[in-house]
């Protein structure tokens, strides 16, 4: 490629970024798709490269060569970080070889495959008994609003549940979680920052608390496993207990409350995708999976960097850059992705989207989530024949983030 090329090139997608930025909430598909024109990733500031396709971002999150900002790099690079206890705590998302290997083998080998499955009964029941909720409240025909009183509270209860939070604790920890995502979702507002510091602080001193009585008194929740938790390398300390309880309950129902809401929109505005999984012709998993990759909970905040120099697709990386990883463009790279713009669930080349990211940090509450959804969708698709749009969707004011925050339906 020619300078002049290049210099195009991270020219128009500086002018692309910058307009991301600036929709926080409005569909970014068509400025994912103009990215996509120019190739797999850019340089949109000296030291900071956008990965946007799916070969880029794949590579991104699967070689070893990108690492995430941990204390250290923090500390190079913006040494006010220890003001803002949300910006960064020593969990999984933000520890690098070998102490992520040590605390998420820790975490793995309590948070189980088996336990996660222990747990459909549960989030049966508990399903069942929001859409009861549901039925009562909206029994006149009056629109409910399902992000509040189902999309919120089935992963929420289950998260708790899974970590042993009483039942009259949870109410605090939608706004907490909330405020804990503004800061992390490119904000530069300082209100929005103050926010999630106090939260983050708030998250910190609860779960010091639980974690202090799960301790003198283990129960059979996740706290009280991954306080006794050890290996060959020792156990959690308390600074990554903290981190990483707080890391579980914010990944566990944040996103999946995203991914509900997103999903029962996409069936009651698409009536031929209603009618198959109504008919059974559209098995759950392959919707779920295409929601995922339509349209991801998450679709950016998987930053790397570089410490040594190289190329991420013919790109030029410099030794000590940045990359942003946009999980939500890669999703519909149009040279991996047939029709990505397309909603269809049964695609042969869906299990290639990146929603959960890759590599050693992809997604441990992935299963969790997709279980979740799978109940979800049938339960309120057979309790509600006549379920539709009860009025117009708000949606989050987030790039990082992106979902909604209300989606009026009526249930009779």
């Amino acid at each position: 490629m020619a300078a002049a090329e290049t210099d195009a090139t991270a020219a128009r997608a500086v002018e692309i970024f910058v307009a991301l930025l600036a929709s926080r909430g409005a569909d970014p598909y068509e400025l994912y798709a103009q990215l996509h024109e120019l190739g797999d990733a850019a340089t949109i500031e000296p030291g900071v490269v956008l990965a946007f396709s799916h070969a880029a971002v794949s590579e991104v999150l699967r070689d070893p060569a990108y690492r995430v900002a941990d204390a250290a790099r923090l500390d190079e690079i913006w040494p006010q970080w220890r003001e803002h206890p949300s910006i960064f705590t020593p969990s999984i998302l933000t520890s690098n070889s070998p102490e992520h290997e040590r605390t998420r083998g820790l975490i793995s080998g309590t948070f189980t495959p088996r336990r996660v499955a222990q747990l459909q009964p549960a989030v049966e029941q508990i399903a069942d008994r929001l859409a009861a909720a549901m039925a009562e409240h909206g029994a006149d025909g009056a629109p409910v609003d399902f992000m509040a009183e189902f999309a919120y509270q089935l992963p929420v209860t289950v998260i708790c549940e899974l970590l042993g939070v009483p039942e009259q604790d949870r109410a605090e920890f939608r706004p907490k979680a909330r405020d804990l995502a503004g800061g992390i979702d490119f904000a530069e507002d300082p209100t929005v920052i103050a926010a999630a510091d106090a939260a983050a602080v708030w998250l910190h001193e609860y779960f010091g608390m639980l974690i202090a009585r799960r301790r003198a008194d283990p129960r059979g929740d996740l706290i009280s496993a991954l306080v006794q938790a050890t290996g060959p390398d020792g156990s959690l300390t308390e600074a990554e207990l903290l981190a990483n309880v707080t890391v579980l309950l914010f990944a566990g129902f944040e996103t999946t409350t995203h991914l509900l809401g997103k999903g029962l929109h996409i069936i009651l505005t698409r009536p031929e995708v209603e009618a198959s999984l109504r008919a059974g012709t559209l098995p759950v998993h392959a919707f779920v999976a295409e929601v995922l990759r339509y349209d991801p909970p998450v679709h950016a905040g998987t930053d790397r960097w570089r410490p040594e120099a190289g190329e991420l697709c013919g790109a030029a990386v410099p030794a000590g850059a940045q990359v942003i990883a946009l999980l939500g463009a890669a999703n519909r790279d149009p040279r991996k992705f047939a029709e990505p713009d397309r909603f269809n669930p049964a695609r042969a080349d869906g299990g290639s989207m990146v929603s959960f990211g890759a590599g050693p940090h992809y997604c441990l509450g992935a299963a969790l989530a997709r279980m979740e959804a799978a109940v979800a969708f049938p339960l309120l698709l057979e309790r509600f024949p006549s379920l539709a749009i009860g009025g117009e969707p708000v949606r989050r004011g987030g790039v990082a983030l992106r979902g909604l925050d209300r989606l009026p339906i009526t249930v009779t």
